[in-house]
């Protein structure tokens, strides 16, 4: 006997939620898939709340800061919730910010790095994520995302020291390890 296996498409998705069939439970929505959404350790709690905290100091009205909250990527139906998006500033009350909206992601990864550098990797180069970067918390890297087609990133970089700038915001520095333990 087989067994049918069906991918639940956005709006399923929305309906369900709606429907508070996930309530306190944390999930996201990746290629059609509902997956759970891994515990935060304490340092990727502390290192996320100071990259956030530093994104804003420098925002000054180009992009807002979304901690832990959902984008919406049709082309993969997947509505992901990245520790860090930096986004277009204008208000997402109606919808979520879309692939278009998002000037970078970044997520803080120990266990969760294998969805993190494949799956997740592959949702955000299909949608056309311009700039992505893990930071990996078991290495101690930042592993950086950048040149998206067909569904992968033509350019991968990894570092554990120096500076980086956000491809839209090349003014902002940031220090490599602010975002590594």
């Amino acid at each position: 006997m087989s067994v049918a296996i069906a991918r639940w498409t956005l709006d399923d998705y929305h309906t369900m939620i709606n429907a508070g069939l996930f309530e306190g439970r944390p999930i996201e929505l990746l290629n059609g898939w509902i997956v759970e959404i891994s515990p935060e350790g304490s340092d990727h709690a502390d290192l996320s709340t100071n990259a956030n905290e530093y994104f804003i100091q420098f925002s000054q009205g180009r992009y807002r800061v979304r901690v832990d909250k959902p984008i919406t990527l049709i082309e993969t139906a997947s509505e992901p919730e990245p520790d860090i998006a930096l986004v277009k500033p204008q208000p997402y009350r109606n919808a979520h910010p879309s692939a278009e909206d998002v000037f970078l992601i970044i997520e803080f990864s120990r266990t969760s790095l294998t969805k993190d550098t494949e799956e997740k990797r592959q949702v955000y180069a299909t949608a056309g994520i311009i700039d992505y970067w893990v930071a990996n918390l078991r290495a101690g890297e930042l592993i950086v995302y950048r040149d998206p087609l067909h569904g992968n990133y033509r350019s991968e970089q990894r570092l554990a020291t120096g500076a980086i700038s956000p491809l839209a915001f090349p003014d902002i520095s940031i220090d490599v390890q602010m975002l590594l333990p």
